[in-house]
């Protein structure tokens, strides 16, 4: 899981163009919106798009989305559990 947080710190990094970041500035479990790295919603729309592209996985339920998105950490968990399992 420790790549699969690094993969996603480099991918958030470029998804949202946050260029004055890198990887290692962004905390496992940093939350991401608000008080963390200060996300706002366009944001969190561009995470939802990155885990359709990425990982092809949906988020079935918007009310999901919060703990889903609170830090990179709860994102690999999520992914973890949804991914499609490759056979």
């Amino acid at each position: 899981m420790d790549k699969l947080i690094q993969d996603l710190k480099v991918q958030i990094i470029a998804q949202l163009n946050l260029q004055d970041l890198k990887p290692e500035d962004i905390g496992d479990d940093q939350p991401l919106f608000v008080e963390g790295l200060g996300l706002d919603s366009i944001d969190a729309l561009e995470l939802i798009v990155l885990l359709q592209k990425q990982y092809k996985i949906k988020l079935s339920n918007a009310e999901d989305g919060p703990k889903v998105f609170r830090s990179v950490r709860t994102m690999a968990e999520y992914i973890m559990e949804h991914q499609p399992q490759i056979s």
